[in-house]
């Protein structure tokens, strides 16, 4: 992610001072991304990612690093993080909790095709069912409190037209998750931003007939306790659409749904309300760009994204939505 806290050579070698991972070999920040500061470690013992957290506490950080253990011991592929010498799965750096998780295999497909959405639906699934019996419970942070929270504060720097879009689709929004429908949806740990940079694939082994092979899901610190439905919207908005766009992609859409939907049938009321749940992703990452755009936080490394991406995405959903043949979830 943005580098926003430098680390230096003489923290690091205080820092690993608490852990058992041998000698430093190689220490670089990474540059991708605007929520915390990052950093890929080398050791003589194997390869590391150090995180320090920019915004959660440290009251609220060890549901997200518990919940990287329990889905690990699950056998599912996220990165481990890593006890330091007192037991502890992170400690303080500049004021800052951070912590150590392991590195996982592979690279990231940014131009995805169907075999890889294929994988990212049944481990999505599999992820969702894996995480039933995680007991802590932390309510996804950027769902409708925040948006309620967060809207007036973008409204004075957008136009007419977005200023209506946001109030209204906000509204829509608002009375959905109101709704008995919306209740009874089933839900739980979620990763809440699956996007293709968030997922890694390595060669698939000989024999196996795929030419891909999952490598895992990483960066959980947007995760939450939220309706499995919206998890599976988020991931569809950014892997199942064409990027100019923000359109669905049939084919590969059809892919992913199929392959989640294998492990993990969808329910009734995720039927009925697939788009009012693709609309919810949209807006989700539309108000969080705008957010981060217009009152960003300095930081070293800092590679805001563009806003109109996700408002694009969000008026295709709605088109989508008044279109007599739109794509059903159950089809």
């Amino acid at each position: 992610m943005a580098v926003f806290t430098v680390v230096t050579e003489a923290d690091l070698s205080a820092w690993m001072r608490h852990y058992d991972l041998g000698d430093v070999v190689d220490f670089r920040g990474i540059s991708s991304g605007i929520e915390n500061s990052n950093f890929f470690l080398t050791t003589t013992r194997g390869d590391y990612v150090l995180t320090v957290f920019e915004k959660l506490t440290a009251e609220q950080l060890p549901f997200y690093l518990d919940l990287m253990r329990h889905l690990a011991s699950h056998s599912v592929p996220v990165p481990d993080p890593v006890p330091r010498d007192d037991g502890m799965l992170f400690g303080m750096l500049h004021g800052k909790p951070a912590a150590i998780v392991t590195k996982l295999e592979g690279a990231a497909e940014l131009s995805p095709g169907v075999e890889h959405c294929e994988e990212v639906g049944r481990m999505l699934a599999r992820m969702h069912l894996a995480g039933r019996d995680f007991a802590p419970h932390q309510p996804n942070l950027r769902s409708l409190g925040w948006w309620t929270e967060t809207v007036p504060a973008i409204v004075p720097f957008v136009s007419g037209a977005q200023r209506d879009l946001l109030v209204s689709e906000l509204a829509h929004q608002t009375r959905f998750f109101g709704s008995h429908d919306y209740a009874a949806l089933p839900g739980g740990p979620c990763h809440c931003d699956l996007f293709r940079d968030n997922v890694l694939f390595a060669p698939a082994e000989p024999g196996t007939g795929h030419r891909v092979r999952l490598g895992g899901f990483f960066d959980f610190y947007f995760a939450g306790c939220d309706k499995w439905l919206f998890d599976v919207a988020v991931t569809v908005n950014d892997w199942c659409i064409e990027l100019a766009t923000g359109q669905l992609d049939r084919v590969r859409l059809e892919a992913m749904l199929r392959a989640y939907q294998t492990v993990r049938p969808f329910t009734r009321e995720e039927c009925l309300h697939w788009n009012d749940m693709l609309r919810a992703g949209a807006y989700r990452f539309w108000v969080s760009r705008l957010y981060d755009f217009y009152l960003p936080r300095a930081a070293a490394m800092l590679q805001p994204h563009d806003p109109a991406h996700f408002e694009r995405v969000l008026l295709a959903r709605l088109t989508a939505a008044s279109t007599p043949h739109a794509f059903s979830l159950c089809n």
